[in-house]
């Protein structure tokens, strides 16, 4: 099992991009591990009397601008939708950012759910199978295309896959990703976990090669689950915050349990 990572989804929503370029300098002089964005183009929640109305950024150019701006933490989309690009395009877009980074991508993809982005935007939302045969079609061409293009990424780039469908998506985590992240408390993430190894074994792939990451909001965070969870593997902790403000007050007590584990 590698080192423990805090990661922070800068959730890039309810606040001017001044704020949203400060929080990610703030966790990098914090000493977090990565900060994350993500590909959505409306609010999640927060908005009034609409929770999905407010400020909101875009997620690539985003990356970009955090590659610049940053030196040495990792960045990337938690989670990029593989809807809204054609799959080559994207690759070609990571690689970009990775080189812009100094080789700091975190490639990180899911199906797509949220049906207000697909309806404003022109995608069409279909369901949620198609959405996941289209990533399973996706992968192949993604990673075939950061073979041919040039230059490659700096790499190796991480690729994470978002989700936590037990029959389709932890099949595809099985197939291609270094990183699995999702969401639950420790029985769930318990019982995916076991899932995950089943989909490998048929596979033929070591689940041990696959990092395992857990996402909550930061300030609902349990610091004292910690430990089981790791126990199960997991070693990448994502916190999530929002806007307006980035109160990132919280990171302290994570990042001081980090550095007492990996001692």
């Amino acid at each position: 099992m590698g080192a423990v990572r805090i990661a922070v989804q800068i959730q890039p929503q309810h606040a001017d991009y001044a704020a949203i370029r400060d929080a990610a300098a703030r966790c990098e002089d914090l000493g977090v591990d990565v900060i994350y964005n993500w590909d959505h183009f409306f609010p999640l929640f927060g908005g009034s009397p609409d929770p999905h109305t407010g400020k909101h950024f875009e997620c690539w150019t985003m990356l970009g601008a955090w590659a610049e701006q940053t030196t040495t933490i990792k960045l990337g989309a938690l989670v990029t939708c593989n809807s809204y690009r054609n799959p080559d395009l994207l690759a070609d877009m990571a690689r970009t950012v990775d080189h812009i980074s100094g080789g700091r991508l975190v490639f990180g993809i899911g199906a797509g759910w949220f049906e207000k982005d697909y309806v404003e935007y022109g995608y069409e939302f279909g369901t949620a199978g198609r959405r996941l045969r289209a990533l399973a079609e996706a992968m192949p061409r993604i990673r075939r295309r950061f073979e041919l293009l040039d230059p490659p990424p700096l790499g190796p780039m991480p690729i994470l896959i978002g989700g936590g469908g037990e029959k389709v998506t932890l099949r595809i985590v099985a197939e291609h990703a270094d990183i699995w992240h999702g969401f639950g408390d420790v029985e769930t993430i318990r019982r995916k976990t076991e899932i995950l190894a089943r989909h490998c074994a048929e596979v033929g792939r070591d689940p041990a090669e696959i990092e395992r990451s857990v996402g909550f909001q930061l300030h609902r965070a349990p610091l004292p689950d910690a430990e089981a969870y790791l126990e199960l593997g997991v070693v990448e902790f994502t916190l999530g915050v929002s806007g307006p403000d980035y109160d990132l007050e919280p990171l302290e007590a994570w990042l001081a349990w980090r550095d007492r584990v990996n001692a």
